[in-house]
C-alpha cells in the first residue's frame, strides 16, 4: 500500500467509525412501548461496538505505519538553490510551522521606521543621522523569499512522494 492510500484509507475508516457511533447512540435503547428496529438489537449493538473497536485498531495500525514510513523515508528538496534532504516527518514539521517561523524572523529585520536625515541633537546642533543596520538587506530579502515558498515546495514534493512510497508496516 502506498502512503497516500494509507492516508485515504484512514479517512474512509474514520467515516465508518463515526457512522457506527451514531448507530449505537440511536439504537442502544428504546422505550418498552416501542418495537425494536432489529430482530436481535442487543446482538446488533454488540456487533457495532466490536466493529468500531476493530476499525479503531486498523486506524491505529495505519497511523503507526505512516509514522514509521515518514521517519524512515528521506526526501530531497531544492530549497533556495540548495538541495536539502530530510525525512518526510521533518518536512511535515517544516511545512506545519517551522518554515513560517524562519520567515517571520527574517521579516523582523527592518529599519524599525527609523528615518535618516538632519536632526537637532540635545546641544541644538544640526547633525546628519544614518541608520545602522545589523543585517544584510539582500540576505534578508532572499531568505524571506525562500521561506515563503518553502511550504509550497514541500507540498508539491510530498504529494508525489506520498503517491510512490510504499507504507512500512
Amino acid at each position: 500500500m502506498k502512503l497516500i492510500e494509507g492516508m485515504k484509507k484512514i479517512q474512509e475508516l474514520q467515516k465508518k467509525v463515526d457512522d457506527l457511533r451514531g448507530k449505537v447512540r440511536l439504537y442502544c435503547a428504546h422505550l418498552n412501548i416501542e418495537k425494536a428496529v432489529y430482530d436481535n438489537q442487543l446482538e446488533q449493538v454488540k456487533q457495532w461496538i466490536q466493529a468500531h473497536h476493530d476499525l479503531l485498531k486498523e486506524i491505529s495500525d495505519l497511523r503507526v505505519a505512516i509514522q514509521k514510513t515518514n521517519l524512515a523515508t528521506n526526501v530531497e528538496i531544492d530549497v533556495g538553490g540548495v538541495k536539502v534532504t530530510k525525512s518526510i516527518a521533518e518536512w511535515i514539521h517544516r511545512r506545519r510551522d517551522l518554515a513560517a517561523a524562519e520567515c517571520s524572523m527574517w521579516e523582523g529585520l527592518t529599519d524599525r521606521s527609523l528615518k535618516e536625515g538632519i536632526m537637532t541633537n540635545s546641544q541644538q546642533e544640526k547633525v546628519q543621522v544614518h541608520i545602522i543596520r545589523y543585517f544584510n538587506p539582500g540576505e534578508r530579502d532572499k531568505n524571506i523569499d525562500v521561506y515563503r515558498h518553502e511550504p509550497g515546495l514541500i507540498d508539491r514534493t510530498l504529494e508525489v512522494t506520498n503517491a510512490v512510497t510504499d507504507l512500512i508496516e
